[in-house]
């Protein structure tokens, strides 16, 4: 039973990673019209009126309602959690932003998904356990991360790349911040609460560092839409879902998948060629994956005790 709820966790988050892996080009249609700010804002509001009706929907065909005491308890856990981890997720995504303009496209994939390695880390001084199966697939898919994103095989510093590390960082914590709460309520609640945060702190830094103008949002609608509706929207909310009761390393290696995903889609759908050394980096990326996916020592044996007594 466990590794069935282990599969369709995983494949949760797959899905998550497989939007974000075609958000990318979203991202990058946008900041031809606005500023990452004006994107970021947008996208999240959008992402609100997606998330706010399907709350309420399964609130109201829900569970028995909790009494008074419990339910304001409970809000203010989730505005606790869904603040935590709105603003985990909007410094990530502006360090990311702002990385991006100032390095190369394959040093900022690979940067971003070290975040991979630095959750088992961070998580080991949160009392997570790691096991050495975990350890070595880590190991395997960001060896395969530098083989797809740092085709050149040069690893100079730049001023992005310091952004970009930063941007891990915060993601890492974003994912283990998740861990945390996602167990405690219901996730589309905590997703519109992190989104909420999101647009709210988006929309004060656009209206600070930068001057939105009507036109321009208009005419980037189609990948605020799509970045909104489908990534932040329901991509986030599958994460928060998908990261519930499974070992937060290995939620970060399957989440780290939108990278490889970016690749082929690149591949697949504007023709970008993909070298040997990339598709091999592909291979093994998945590949670790697949090895996170199969049961260790420990459950076999008890599934082998849950057949005997059978």
């Amino acid at each position: 039973m466990r590794n069935k709820t282990i599969l369709r966790q995983s494949l949760i988050l797959f899905t998550a990673a497989l939007i974000w892996g075609f958000t990318f080009v979203a991202q990058s249609v946008g900041m031809d019209y606005v500023g990452p700010f004006t994107f970021i804002a947008m996208r999240n509001i959008v992402a609100l009126m997606v998330l706010l009706p399907m709350a309420a929907i399964m609130d109201r065909h829900g569970k028995k309602q909790p009494r008074q005491t419990d339910r304001k308890k409970n809000n203010r856990l989730l505005l606790f959690g869904g603040v935590c981890c709105g603003i985990c997720l909007f410094l990530g995504s502006t360090l990311q932003q702002f990385g991006v303009r100032d390095t190369t496209v394959g040093k900022a994939g690979f940067i971003s998904a070290l975040y991979m390695v630095l959750v088992p880390l961070l998580g080991i001084f949160l009392g997570k356990k790691i096991g050495l199966r975990i350890w070595a697939a880590v190991g395997l898919a960001a060896f395969g991360m530098y083989l797809l994103c740092m085709t050149k095989g040069d690893f100079h510093l730049q001023k992005g790349d310091l952004y970009l590390f930063a941007c891990a960082i915060v993601f890492s914590l974003q994912i283990l911040s998740v861990d945390h709460f996602s167990p405690m309520m219901d996730g589309v609640k905590l997703s519109c609460m992190q989104t909420l945060t999101n647009a709210v702190l988006g929309a004060i830094c656009m209206l600070l560092f930068e001057r939105p103008d009507f036109g321009s949002i208009l005419a980037a609608w189609m990948p605020i839409v799509y970045a909104g509706a489908l990534s932040s929207g329901i991509g986030y909310t599958f994460q928060i879902i998908g990261q519930k009761n499974l070992n937060p390393a290995i939620a970060s290696l399957i989440m780290s998948l939108e990278s490889v995903i970016s690749a082929l889609a690149g591949w697949l759908l504007l023709d970008q060629i993909l070298s040997p050394r990339e598709l091999a980096g592909c291979a093994l990326t998945f590949l670790a994956i697949i090895l996170v996916q199969l049961p260790g020592q420990s459950q076999k044996r008890i599934a082998e005790k849950q057949g005997n007594s059978a």
